[in-house]
Formats: C-alpha cells, sequence, structure tokens
C-alpha cells in the first residue's frame, strides 16, 4: 500500500461538513470519471477502504468481504485484494451475477481472481470474521433489496463481528436515511466515498451508519447540497457589558399542570446568555420559580404594547395546552422574534384562521422559527409522522416553503431548513435526550441566543442551539453516564459547554 492519509472521521466539533445528495453525488462522480483513467477511481476507492480496516482492526486476521453486482462490490474486492496483500485470510462472498457487474467492477473481479483471493458464492457458508466489509449496495440503491442481496444484509446482521460499510450501509436510502426495506446493514463504521451522504447523519442512518469517515479520493464534489451543522463559535463578552446589552426573552406558557415546561425553557433562556428573562405562565396560580430567583414573572406579557413585543424574542408554547390559542394572535402580529414550540404549533395546525398569521409575518420581514417534533410537524403538513419520517428533509424544506419560517426538525439527525431552501442536519445528540423537557430545554436555548443576535437568521440560531443541546448529551455519556440526560441537568451540561475553538458556522 501506498503512503496515503487515511480518511478524515467526520467528528461534529470539526465542521460544518458538506452534504451532496445522490445526484449531486452521481455528478460529481461523472465529472470525476470524465477526467481519470478508467479504473483510477475504483482502484483509489478501494484501497481507501482497506487502509481503513487495517486501521479499525489491525488485529483481525480473517476478514469477509460481501460484494455486490455493481461497483460497490468492485471497491470491495478491489480492498480484498489489497487485505490479501497484507497478509490476512480474505473471503469474498459474490452476490449477483458476475457477467453482469459494471466494466470496473468486472476488471476488479478479475485482478482478485489473479492475486489469488478467496471468491465464494454468496450462499457458502464460511467460518467466523474478525471483520465484515459490507460492500452490497451503494449509492445507486432506491428498491427494497430482495432475494440474494436481503439474505446478504440478513447475514451480515446476524453475525457478531463489527461491520465497515462502503460509502452507504446496505438498504439505507443515500438522501433520506430511510430503510429502504425491512432492514439494512448495521455497521460499526462506513466510509463514505468521493462525498457525504445526507441519509448517513439522520432518520435512520445514525444508528445505522456508526462511526462516519470520508474519503473524497482526491475530487472536488462541487456545491454541497447541505451541510452539517457546526459547532458555535464560543465568543467572551466585552467587559464593559451589562445586561441590557442581551435582549430580552418571554418565555410564553406553561398552561395548568404544565408549568415546568414553561420554567425550563426559562431556565435555559437564561443559561444560553439571554440578558433578561420573563416568563409568562397561562396558569393564573403558577408559582414563582425559587430554584432561579433571576427568573422573572410578567403576566400576560402578549398584551404588552406593540413596540414592546417588537424588542423581544418571544418563546411561545412550551406546555401551554390550549389557552396559548388566545395569546398567539398578538405574538404573531407582534413580536420581533417568535419561536414557536410544541402547543404553539399544535394550536396553528388546529386552527385555520391562525395560519394566514403566520404566514404573513414572513411578508412583513419578522423572522419565525418552528421547533416541531415529527408528529407535530406532521400535524402542519397535513401529513403522518411517518410520512415526516420517511423523507426528513423534504418535509423540513416543505413546512419552511409552506409558512415562510425557518423549520428545525427535531429526532435523531435535526434537521434545520430555511426558508430560502437550505438546510441543515445536526451531527451532534443521542437517546440520552428522550426525557421529558428536552425540547422545552432546547426552544428556551434557541430563544436565548437568539434575544442576544437580534439580527441573526432563525437557522443560524436552530443550527447553534441543536448543536449544543446534542453536545451535551454526548459529553453526558461519554463521561460513562447513563441516558436518560434529565431536563434540568441539561441545561447546566450545556451551559458548561468547554471551548474547542471551531471554526464559525457557514450560513
Amino acid at each position: 500500500m501506498d503512503d496515503r492519509a487515511l480518511p478524515l472521521a467526520v467528528r461534529p466539533e470539526a465542521g460544518p461538513w458538506p452534504l451532496h445528495g445522490v445526484a449531486a453525488s452521481r455528478a460529481a462522480e461523472q465529472a470525476a470519471l470524465a477526467t481519470n483513467a478508467p479504473f483510477a477511481l475504483m482502484a483509489r476507492a478501494g484501497l481507501a477502504v482497506a487502509r481503513l480496516a487495517l486501521a479499525l482492526a489491525p488485529h483481525a486476521g480473517r476478514i469477509a468481504v460481501w460484494a455486490g453486482p455493481g461497483n460497490n462490490g468492485g471497491d470491495g474486492l478491489v480492498a480484498a485484494r489489497h487485505l490479501h496483500a497484507a497478509g490476512k485470510a480474505v473471503d469474498v462472498l459474490l452476490v449477483g451475477d458476475a457477467d453482469r457487474r459494471p466494466p470496473d467492477a468486472r476488471q476488479a473481479l478479475a485482478q482478485a481472481r489473479a492475486a489469488g483471493v478467496a471468491l465464494h458464492d454468496g450462499a457458502t457458508a464460511l467460518p467466523a470474521a474478525d471483520l465484515v466489509i459490507d460492500a452490497l449496495l451503494g449509492l445507486g440503491a432506491a428498491r427494497p433489496p430482495q432475494g440474494a442481496i436481503a439474505d446478504a444484509i440478513a447475514a451480515i446482521n446476524d453475525q457478531p463481528a463489527p461491520v465497515l460499510a462502503v460509502d452507504l450501509p446496505s438498504g439505507l436510502h443515500a438522501d433520506t436515511g430511510a430503510l429502504l426495506g425491512p432492514a439494512a446493514v448495521r455497521a460499526a463504521a462506513t466510509l463514505s466515498l468521493l462525498t457525504l451522504k445526507p441519509g448517513l447523519f439522520t432518520a435512520e442512518g445514525r444508528d445505522q451508519a456508526g462511526a462516519v469517515w470520508l474519503d473524497t479520493l482526491g475530487v472536488d464534489a462541487g456545491a454541497a447540497t447541505a451541510r452539517l451543522c457546526g459547532a458555535p463559535p464560543l465568543a467572551p463578552r466585552p467587559h464593559a457589558s451589562h445586561k441590557g446589552r442581551f435582549g430580552d426573552l418571554f418565555v410564553v406558557g406553561g398552561g395548568r399542570g404544565m408549568t415546568g415546561a414553561a420554567w425550563l425553557a426559562a431556565r435555559a433562556g437564561l443559561a444560553a446568555g439571554a440578558g433578561r428573562v420573563y416568563a409568562s405562565l397561562l396558569d393564573p396560580a403558577a408559582a414563582f420559580d425559587a430554584t432561579r430567583p433571576e427568573l422573572m414573572m410578567r403576566p400576560a406579557l402578549w398584551q404588552a404594547a406593540p413596540a414592546t413585543l417588537n424588542a423581544a424574542t418571544v418563546v411561545c408554547g412550551c406546555g401551554g395546552g390550549e389557552a396559548v390559542r388566545d395569546v398567539l394572535p398578538p405574538l404573531l402580529a407582534h413580536a420581533g422574534r417568535l419561536l414557536l414550540d410544541a402547543d404553539g404549533l399544535n394550536e396553528i395546525a388546529a386552527d385555520p384562521a391562525l395560519q394566514p398569521l403566520l404566514r404573513a409575518r414572513a411578508a412583513r420581514g419578522r423572522p419565525t422559527l418552528l421547533t416541531p417534533h415529527p408528529l407535530e410537524a406532521a400535524r402542519l403538513l397535513g401529513a403522518t409522522a411517518a410520512e415526516v419520517q420517511r423523507d426528513r428533509p423534504a418535509a423540513a424544506l416543505r413546512l419552511s416553503n409552506a409558512t415562510g419560517a425557518a423549520v428545525l426538525l427535531k429526532g435523531s439527525g435535526s434537521i434545520v431548513a430555511a426558508a430560502d431552501g437550505r438546510w441543515w442536519i445536526n451531527p451532534t445528540g443521542n437517546a440520552a435526550l428522550a426525557s421529558p423537557g428536552t425540547g422545552d430545554v432546547l426552544a428556551g436555548w434557541a430563544g436565548g441566543l437568539w434575544a442576544q443576535q437580534a439580527e441573526a437568521p432563525p437557522e443560524a440560531i436552530a443550527c447553534a442551539a441543536a448543536w449544543t443541546h446534542g453536545d451535551a448529551a454526548d459529553r453526558w455519556l461519554a463521561a460513562g453516564q447513563a441516558a436518560p440526560l434529565l431536563a434540568g441537568d441539561l441545561v447546566d451540561r450545556m451551559r458548561s459547554r468547554p471551548p474547542n475553538g471551531p471554526a464559525p458556522m457557514r450560513l
């Protein structure tokens, strides 16, 4: 093997990373093929797979490579040849008709055979491997795997060795992260070739892909389809600061029996750095939050003078229940920056009279950020949660286009969509966030950031808040803590984020 650098580990703190969907990746591939000698790209790709396999599993004695009928299988065959030359016991399980392989894949097969690599039919029973390489399906897969491919995916998932997927885990949609069929390969690591595919980072992608690596194969892929959110910069405050410089945040929510949601959002906004945080609770019997005396209660803030609302950042909906419906019209009309969460979204979905008020904000130049989970997004779109999850980027973009608002669609690989069609995926977070109140914390934190940066576009605020929210959960698990991460503790974890010197977000 040569001394090429190893592929790059795709780490959230090193972003933002460019993402290229199927169409953009295909265009980059065709352009590269036109300027390179035949087989050159496959030779580079297979070498990259072999090098990463040796780096991830240096002590693996026996390696099984499942090679499908396309160019993804050809990449696996090239890798098998290099691993064989490195002294590994390599078994290649061929799936599909060898006579129908593309030219480069046929060349890879011929070279592997000439090098003495052990080649087997995919149905062959072999000794257990120490590492499995999934080179069954690549970028072009768009239908549920069937027949021998489906059987091979099941066999890979049924064995205990770690799996390295080539480009994509077989059975995963490259654009959406949805499963193409009942199952997809569950990999410990994935080496994405030429470009990073969005589906590796959202929906089922993160569970199926494992740790993601990138080798561009020396190709400039051109304009990105989307990006991964990057770590927001940690800028020190000037010494001559006072609280009035960092904006006012109004939190409107907390109906009867649900005041905790509003208080969590208010605490998060305060911890994010808002200068003053006022909680306006919808439960008339609500009590002052004695654990955070810095927070101020103000009744009926939605009835404040339009100029007061226009100067503030408002988070509305956290635990509001049906009572939030009556407070939405003045907030939609006058709030300078408005974040709608939870019941704020549900009431807009349920009341057709509120929907044009939301759309009118964009026409008046008043920015809005919606933070739905999949079911809330489905209600706003007149769809089902399953339909939203089937194509999360498309759902977020459709909702943003319909409302004129930026959208933060929560879930594994949260999607941030801007009204102009740009979008991002958040790469941080884990199942420790699957606990009550963490969404309220996210909404409040975003509001706290926005209060300090009144001119920032809502999509930038959404990316920064989602990244920090998920990073706190990642650090929680990395420290050996068990899931779930309770919402009150999450606020403190977000506030204690260590500096890591990230580059500013490119939006």
